[in-house]
């Protein structure tokens, strides 16, 4: 596909030096990452902080390079070309979750202390938004922070944060009120070096294995006053915003990542022989092949059509949840499929299908579910 349309010579320069690290700095260690159950992420981002990586967007007063939504759907794009599914998540938490309401929302003082350190690549963030009870539901929250003078003091707990047992700051949101509705809640950066912070396990996840999830809980934690984003009770409205940027950063990891498996799979059955013939030959798998290749090109024409609603300064909200939930469909079709076509084989954790097949699954449940991209886009649609 000719992507000349869309990309300029100088896209294409930061497309090939991104590609450039994942080959060299990311694929070579994943296996290892995998069975340790975690990559070095202050060593990896403080690498991609250097080359300008984990600021594309961002305003160059803080470090970051200024540049536009081609430019982070580039990045985006050459990260989901790593040999997995957790190291590219691990990142798109840096980029595009832990740090966009910093960056919209919060003080000069916030953005200079973590979104400046974020984008070199000197802290490592995380998300932290959902708990036992509150994931989905996000309303359902529990964990409450209340002023106390010149602090919030914090209690609750937080699961399923990825980045947790290592990140330097949280972008966390949390109740500031017992009153109904959508304004008791704040969001707040919250150092993980304080008193009151515990990492009380390390999640053991059945894909995304290179990626470290954790179940957090805070204890009187006190945070600074001037650690709260934007306004108190506002928080739940800028989360919101921030999930746009969250699930608009899964849509290029799924199409990239499910054609990079297909491009696999057409490479095993070419050399795999049955009754006599090679695979590739059977017209049904053929067929099949090209049938998701066509859903994959819908799903890239769609996420750059985004591209061009957000560079007009307009809401995506109902695209990009539309794209989420077409894109976590189509992952696990080419993930379950390409693992058939490799038969035997494709069940041993040695083949890479296999733990395409695992990661894959995530993308229908995490940064929202599938079947609440069908409420938002319901709702949307006034139905």
């Amino acid at each position: 596909m000719s992507q000349n349309l869309y990309f300029t010579k100088a896209h294409e320069q930061v497309r090939a030096a991104i590609r450039d690290f994942v080959n060299r700095r990311i694929n070579p260690f994943i296996d290892e990452w995998e069975e340790k159950g975690a990559a070095p992420l202050h060593d990896l981002f403080k690498e991609m902080g250097e080359l300008g990586f984990l600021g594309i967007r961002y305003d160059e007063r803080y470090g970051g390079e200024g540049l536009d939504y081609w430019y982070e759907t580039v990045m985006l794009e050459e990260i989901a070309r790593a040999r997995c599914g957790g190291v590219p998540m691990a990142i798109a938490v840096q980029t595009n979750m832990a740090t966009p309401a910093i960056a919209e929302f919060g003080s000069d003082y916030l953005k200079e202390k973590y979104l400046a350190a974020a984008i070199r690549g000197e802290m490592v963030g995380a998300i932290a938004v959902t708990e036992p009870d509150a994931g989905s539901d996000v309303a359902a929250l529990k964990t409450f922070a209340r002023r106390d003078g010149d602090t919030y003091v914090l209690n609750g707990s937080k699961t399923y944060i990825t980045n947790g047992t290592q990140a330097d700051f949280l972008t966390l949101l949390a109740r500031t009120s017992e009153a109904p509705g959508y304004h008791s809640f704040s969001l707040f950066v919250v150092p993980t070096d304080l008193p009151g912070f515990k990492i009380s396990r390390k999640l053991d996840k059945l894909g995304m294995r290179s990626s470290d999830t954790a179940e957090l809980y805070f204890d009187d934690l006190r945070i600074p006053a001037d650690h709260l984003i934007g306004q108190e009770g506002e928080g739940f409205i800028y989360q919101m915003r921030q999930f746009q940027h969250e699930r608009f950063s899964a849509l290029p990891i799924c199409y990239i990542g499910a054609e990079e498996m297909i491009r696999e799979t057409v490479a095993y059955i070419k050399g795999r022989v049955v009754f006599g013939k090679p695979l590739i030959t059977k017209q049904v798998l053929r067929h099949r092949l090209v049938d998701w290749l066509s859903e994959i090109e819908c799903l890239r024409q769609l996420t750059y059509h985004i591209v061009r609603m957000k560079m007009a300064g307009q809401d995506a909200t109902r695209e990009i949840s539309m794209g989420k939930l077409i894109g976590g469909r189509l992952l696990n079709q080419v993930a379950d499929g390409c693992l058939q076509m490799h038969g035997g084989m494709g069940f041993m954790n040695e083949m890479r299908v296999s733990r395409f097949f695992r990661d894959a699954r995530l993308i229908s449940i995490g940064a929202g579910a599938s079947e609440v991209m069908s409420d938002i886009v319901a709702k949307l649609e006034g139905f």
